[in-house]
């Protein structure tokens, strides 16, 4: 093995290079300290923007506590954006942006320094970190303007929804004398009001003795009128306010929603996004619609100090965008008032026949939040046989004076129909069983329609035809390749066959004017998908059925709407058999349409005969011409 050996000028070599290495060397090692420096103060200062972000400053929680008690338990996005470490101090850049409302929010720089003792980095705390500004004794506040939420406005253009005023029943515990008996009284006084006052004695027991324990919210004219029993009650106080409200508390109620405060589930679902005491949406088109009609009120964010006030950021108010409709306040009132009273939930849908226009969807108030005009899922019952009927004229099955066999009773596959009533039409004309609504008729007749021809009549009247009215809606279902039994079944409404009310006055209001087409409820912002219009309908079939369908009104199940004011009423009864009790229970229905206003009325569990949906469609149309 050989070794090289170095040559004569290598020791000159060396020396060159070690003097070279030596500053270099000493150039590291004062990088490798300046950055260990600068990694400690980072970390420190990492630690402190995280619990700063939770909304603490270690070592000066009270401080800062009293410092922020006007931001309402907000906390700052914080973002580092430069640290200029020098010797034994260092500063850093942070962006602090506070979230003020939706889409509003408060951004601006301030300054973090910190210092270095006994190899130890700290934040040189003062009040000027979080803000400028800032210094010992101030405090930082929000200030929210009133609400500018956008109207709901009805056909003519007029709002429907705006700020009208109220008065909130609350209780002050230390007030009160008698938990038990306020609530009774409360309780008395409010019982029409839907008010439940069963737990009042609790709430009030558990809150502070200052608190105001909120009882109700009601109209002022409505609190005008019980003030004489509740405002000397010992222990009641009274709040007045405004709220964004309808004309009246049950128009178009389960359609519109209501505007309230927003509730634990809202603050929980979308963090940051509100406050308490933020009025927000609930339901119905207001809860839909919520971002476009909620707009943003004037926020302003001040120092507070004893020598005045020093204004920081101001938000100028935005005003929510409207929701336009096309309900009518006429008829819309009127189908309010024929449900007003009813014991049994109901409900009424009203669509002008030249324009589809909708012009009242009402439901009762004892349906609660229920929107079941748009939204049940129910059998229509002998409604369904203006489909039937037009299917059978359509294929040439019958024609009006066509007899028809109508008996008491028929077995088809081993299942017994039945009518409404106890007994049949002895040598009847398919007018006179339809006229009467007879069910064993129309089951014979089920076979002639095919094995889907029901179907796809119900579809050329948007029966399970998929609409967008700008609001939640079902539209049906009826089945086709279906058994003998279900044929027979859904010939008049029964089986598997399902709609809603606006299903059946849009289908109603199509057979009126001779073609179907989507109803329109929500015009601006315009549905992005609304359904085309369906085929226009055979003109002697839509003749007979017009016929026929006026003599249900004439001579038929409907004769009590023969006396009722206006145009001539043409129409259908219904019954609809639902769920396994025996014997079953009913709903009871009638749809039809005077002058230019299709309509249909339902009654849930209204029992088998059609009185109560018959007595609400006479209420309904007496109510407006």
């Amino acid at each position: 093995m050989t070794t090289a050996r170095p040559g004569p000028g290598w020791a000159r070599r060396w020396h060159a290079l070690a003097v070279w290495l030596v500053p270099f060397v000493a150039a590291m090692l004062l990088t490798a300290c300046s950055n260990d420096g600068e990694d400690e103060a980072r970390k420190v200062l990492s630690s402190f923007l995280d619990s700063w972000q939770n909304g603490t400053i270690p070592g000066h929680e009270e401080e800062y506590r009293e410092l922020t008690s006007g931001m309402k338990n907000r906390v700052p996005d914080l973002l580092l954006d430069e640290l200029d470490v020098d010797g034994d101090r260092a500063t850093a850049v942070v962006t602090v942006t506070w979230p003020l409302a939706s889409e509003v929010s408060w951004e601006y720089e301030t300054a973090v320094e910190l210092v270095r003792a006994d190899d130890t980095w700290r934040v040189d705390w003062s009040p000027a970190v979080v803000q400028p500004e800032l210094r010992d004794g101030d405090r930082l506040v929000v200030r929210r303007g009133e609400d500018v939420r956008g109207s709901i406005s009805d056909a003519n253009g007029d709002p429907i929804t705006k700020p009208r005023p109220v008065v909130v029943v609350g209780v002050q515990p230390s007030k009160v004398v008698s938990a038990q008996e306020l609530a009774d009284a409360l309780g008395a006084a409010l019982e029409s009001d839907g008010v439940d006052t069963t737990g009042l004695p609790s709430r009030i027991s558990e809150a502070d003795p200052d608190a105001f324990v909120e009882v109700v919210t009601l109209r002022k004219e409505r609190y005008l009128e019980v003030r004489p029993q509740i405002h000397d009650l010992p222990g009641t106080v009274f709040r007045e306010e405004t709220r964004v409200l309808a004309p009246t508390r049950s128009f178009a109620r389960s359609l519109l929603g209501t505007v309230g405060p927003v509730t634990k589930e809202d603050l929980e679902a979308e963090p940051g996004k509100f406050e308490v005491g933020d009025q927000k949406g609930h339901g119905g088109l207001q809860e839909r619609y919520d971002e476009l009609l909620r707009g943003s009120p004037e926020i302003v964010v001040a120092i507070e100090r004893a020598e005045g006030d020093r204004e920081l950021f101001r938000a100028e108010a935005r005003p929510g965008a409207a929701v336009h409709t096309t309900l009518d306040p006429t008829v819309q009132n009127a189908a309010d008032a024929a449900v007003a009273d009813a014991e049994h939930n109901s409900a009424v849908v009203a669509i002008r026949i030249s324009d589809g226009a909708v012009l009242a969807v009402a439901n009762s108030p004892s349906a609660g939040a229920q929107n079941l005009a748009m939204n049940a899922q129910v059998p229509p019952g002998s409604t369904f046989k203006i489909v039937s009927g037009l299917s059978l004229l359509d294929r040439g099955v019958v024609g009006l004076d066509t007899p028809v066999s109508c008996p008491a009773t028929t077995n088809v596959g081993g299942r017994v129909f039945k009518n409404a009533w106890d007994g049949g039409i002895e040598n009847g004309t398919f007018r006179d069983a339809f006229a009467q609504s007879c069910n064993t008729a129309f089951a014979l007749l089920a076979p002639k329609l095919g094995v889907d021809g029901l179907a796809k009549t119900a579809a050329s009247l948007g029966i399970g035809v998929e609409w967008d009215l700008g609001a939640g809606v079902y539209t049906g279902s009826v089945a086709s390749d279906a058994d003998p039994v279900e044929q027979a079944a859904a010939a008049f409404g029964q089986g598997k066959t399902m709609v809603s009310p606006m299903a059946m006055a849009a289908a109603t209001a199509g057979v009126a004017r001779g073609q179907w087409q989507q109803p329109s409820l929500v015009t601006e912002p315009a549905p992005e998908a609304p359904a085309g219009d369906g085929p226009k309908l055979n003109e002697e079939s839509v003749r007979a059925l017009h016929t026929a369908m006026r003599a249900v009104v004439t001579d038929g199940s409907g004769r009590q709407l023969s006396s009722v004011r206006g145009d001539p009423v043409y129409g259908k009864t219904g019954t609809a058999e639902y769920g396994t009790e025996t014997p079953p229970r009913s709903h009871s229905w009638f749809t039809g349409w005077r002058g230019d206003v299709a309509f249909a009325v339902f009654v849930e569990d209204g029992g088998n005969d059609v009185s109560l949906a018959i007595d609400v469609t006479e209420r309904f149309l007496n109510g407006f011409q």
